[in-house]
């Protein structure tokens, strides 16, 4: 039995299905995707780091926070709603609006997707900073009547996700919540004032998790913006592990907290990697473009290129990290064309080249290159070696640097039928290739048994 405390949860381990698995979905939906707007500012990292945190929050791409967005005035969210619905249209409005939309919505149409895709997991925003619930919870929003959506989307995904063989995961803001403190936020200050911190939020909360664990049973608790300092996010824990011992948590139920001081199974970069190799697991979050939620601004310009998804896909899982790729569906839950059409084209790639991206671990080391300059990502399972490369190999031909081929060795490219053939060159493993090698985002090659890494 766990208990609430930092010792005994410490001794929770990452389970081998989390590390198997690689590719999850993460879905916004909610009100915020009937006005379904942000400007198209950039990318996360890039926007803070070149206007500060004010720029990022008065130019915010992220169209799920356009809840906070409209209340800054002049910003370019506050324009857009005011020439859109008019000044004297509440944010709440978009309730009837939403419970409307939502009403043809197929549940199985998106499992197929994302199953066809191979992700092996998905997680859905239960309650996003607007306070708006997915599901009929037994304890409802004390400020706001019937704040909440009239079909269980949350139970009706579940459902279809599950029944695919796929896991899922619950994403709940634990840190925001507009309807219990309407703060609006221009800065970090103003951030960390807005976390309601009041005990009938902290009891809110809680009840909200445990009502999800139990009703719904998910693979993954998935907490955003910390939590109220009047609750005590331990509790949870351990009564989600006694019940789903092989259930995870991430890192954000703790704002600005050391690692050391907060129990969590996995870290959560937000459009940013590491650049080695991580020993605790970490996934990387992001968006198909610049905003988790559906933006109708967003064009192709904007969703992310398949060779730059492939590249940051395979970097990631070659340092021991998972990529939960943002979807932002239309309020009615029609998943974009231009989203769509990313996701069917990873999913092509994986379909050759997933073998070496499900089930690995990482390598002795993430990183290589080919004696022509070719970066290279390495995974591996227990007697494979996969070399991932970057670029297409401009001869019919590549040396692999600093690897040492051992009695036996065979290598193959994955989605090509003929063993390759291959000689050791000192240090350095030439590999001969096909020479018809079609155009692709990048080369997985399969070397078995695994060679030695040499320097």
């Amino acid at each position: 039995m766990y208990e609430p405390s930092l010792q005994s949860l410490k001794k929770h381990t990452v389970p081998d299905w989390f590390h198997d698995a690689k590719l999850g979905i993460f879905i916004h939906w909610g009100l915020y995707s009937v006005p379904g707007w942000a400007p198209t500012t950039g990318k996360f990292q890039e926007v803070v780091a070149k206007e500060g945190w004010e720029g990022w929050f008065s130019k915010n791409p992220y169209a799920e926070w356009y809840v906070n967005s409209i209340r800054i005035r002049d910003s370019p969210s506050y324009h857009y709603h005011i020439e859109t619905y008019g000044e004297d249209f509440p944010y709440d409005n978009f309730v009837p609006m939403f419970n409307e939309a939502i009403q043809n919505w197929n549940p199985n149409e998106w499992a197929n997707l994302f199953k066809k895709i191979g992700a092996r997991y998905i997680v859905l925003t239960t309650k996003h900073h607007d306070g708006f619930l997915l599901w009929p919870s037994e304890t409802p929003n004390p400020k706001k009547q019937n704040y909440f959506s009239q079909r269980d989307l949350v139970g009706e995904l579940t459902k279809s996700v599950l029944s695919r063989g796929m896991r899922m995961g619950l994403y709940y803001s634990g840190g925001l919540d507009f309807t219990f403190n309407d703060t609006v936020i221009r800065n970090l200050n103003d951030l960390l004032a807005a976390i309601p911190q009041s005990p009938e939020y902290a009891a809110y909360a809680n009840k909200h998790w445990k009502e999800l664990i139990d009703r719904y049973q998910p693979s993954i608790l998935w907490n955003d913006i910390g939590y109220p300092a009047t609750a005590n996010p331990n509790e949870i824990f351990a009564y989600y592990y006694n019940k789903f011992p092989d259930g995870v948590v991430n890192d954000r139920f703790a704002l600005f907290s050391p690692p050391d001081t907060i129990h969590f199974d996995f870290r959560t970069p937000e459009y940013a990697s590491f650049d080695q190799i991580w020993s605790q697991k970490w996934e990387c979050t992001r968006g198909l473009g610049y905003s988790f939620g559906y933006n109708r601004n967003e064009g192709p310009e904007h969703i992310i290129p398949l060779k730059e998804l492939v590249h940051s896909f395979v970097d990631i899982v070659s340092k021991n990290g998972n990529l939960l790729l943002g979807v932002g569906p239309t309020a009615e839950g029609t998943v974009p064309d231009l989203q769509r059409k990313r996701l069917l084209e990873l999913g092509q790639w994986l379909q050759t080249n997933g073998e070496a991206i499900f089930d690995t671990r990482p390598w002795l080391t993430a990183e290589g290159t080919t004696k022509e300059g070719i970066s290279v990502r390495y995974t591996q399972k227990e007697k494979e070696l996969y070399a991932i490369l970057l670029e297409r190999p401009k001869k019919d031909w590549t040396t692999i640097n600093s690897i040492q081929a051992v009695g036996g060795t065979t290598v193959q490219l994955l989605g090509y039928d003929k063993i390759l053939d291959w000689k050791q060159e000192g240090n350095h493993l030439r590999i001969t290739l096909p020479k018809d090698l079609p155009e692709s985002p990048a080369y997985a090659l399969k070397i078995s048994p695994k060679p030695n890494m040499v320097s």
